[in-house]
């Protein structure tokens, strides 16, 4: 298993840890277009190999795509971070040329290849790789649900008093901070619904408080989050290169599917050998159908920005 990571920045870096820590791949292939970033990062992991006792193989190179032939899954991290203030939509300008470019030259030296999507807004960029590259549906993922499920069991486990081991949770929609839909009807403490033992009030804080998850650190932190997302991405690329039949939120393009055409957006799918295996259909209230609507109406007006 070859993995290619496009982005040497700290998203990148942290995605190549929890890969190679991991251990399930063979190699993994950090590029960047900045001399040296993805070469030094790579060698600073390598160093970690014989301490964290992997075996995966870190190669770094400057814009050089030959190296990355015969990869199996690549990850496009590449475009620049948002910045304290900025939101995802304003980031389209620029990361639309940059995504689009990368994608293409992964496809010349790996055409087989399974690319998961994380450069924001996310759902944008997703739709951008599925109208230029021609790639089946199955093999191009967007990375968010994963993330915003992840922050949603933090804000839950945090409300709850309660190892995070116990709960379970789900965000769909939008990977953006109107756009998310917190599943809070659905979500469970070991299987018992958190209704149970959160208030209505409680659970709606639960749900703005995930919505805003990547904000709140864009504003601590002064840049994006690397470490919860590099996280999201390993998650993924070890479903599909270990055949795992796992589910995740991810960002599918759906023809019909929750009622929506043309778009692509954040939806429970089983990830496997051939990447979306399957968009698993989950029943929605009417509220729930409602913000879903809505979130897709944002997702279509930030792709309408698009010069395709």
């Amino acid at each position: 298993m070859k993995v290619t990571i496009v982005g040497a920045g700290a998203v990148g870096a942290s995605c190549a840890e929890y890969i190679a820590i991991k251990d399930f791949a063979a190699e993994v292939v950090l590029l960047d277009i900045k001399e040296g970033v993805a070469e030094g990062k790579a060698m600073d992991l390598m160093q970690t190999a014989s301490l964290n006792s992997f075996d995966t193989k870190i190669v770094g190179t400057t814009s050089d795509y030959s190296r990355t032939a015969g990869s199996d899954v690549a990850v496009i991290t590449s475009g620049i971070p948002r910045k304290p203030g900025m939101t995802r939509e304003e980031l389209i300008g620029i990361n639309a040329g940059i995504v689009r470019e990368v994608a293409s030259n992964l496809l010349k030296h790996s055409p087989g290849v399974t690319l998961i999507v994380v450069s924001n807004p996310m759902d944008t960029m997703t739709y951008l790789v599925h109208k230029t590259t021609g790639l089946p549906k199955n093999r191009i993922i967007g990375m968010g649900g994963a993330l915003d499920s992840a922050r949603f069991k933090y804000r839950l486990a945090e409300a709850l008093g309660a190892p995070i081991s116990d709960v379970d949770g789900m965000v769909i929609g939008g990977h953006s901070d109107t756009g998310m839909v917190p599943l809070t009807r659905h979500a469970t403490r070991n299987s018992v619904k958190v209704s149970e033992f959160l208030s209505a009030d409680r659970l709606t804080q639960v749900a703005e408080d995930t919505k805003v998850g990547g904000a709140t650190l864009t504003k601590l932190l002064g840049t994006s989050a690397w470490y919860a997302p590099g996280a999201a991405v390993s998650a993924l690329v070890q479903a599909i290169a270990c055949d795992q039949k796992k589910l995740f939120p991810c960002s599918a393009f759906l023809d019909g599917e929750y009622g929506l055409k043309d778009i692509c957006i954040g939806v429970p799918v089983l990830l496997g050998k051939d990447g979306i295996e399957k968009i698993v259909s989950i029943e929605l209230d009417a509220a729930e159908k409602a913000k879903m609507k809505e979130s897709a109406e944002g997702v279509r007006k930030v792709n309408d920005l698009l010069q395709l």
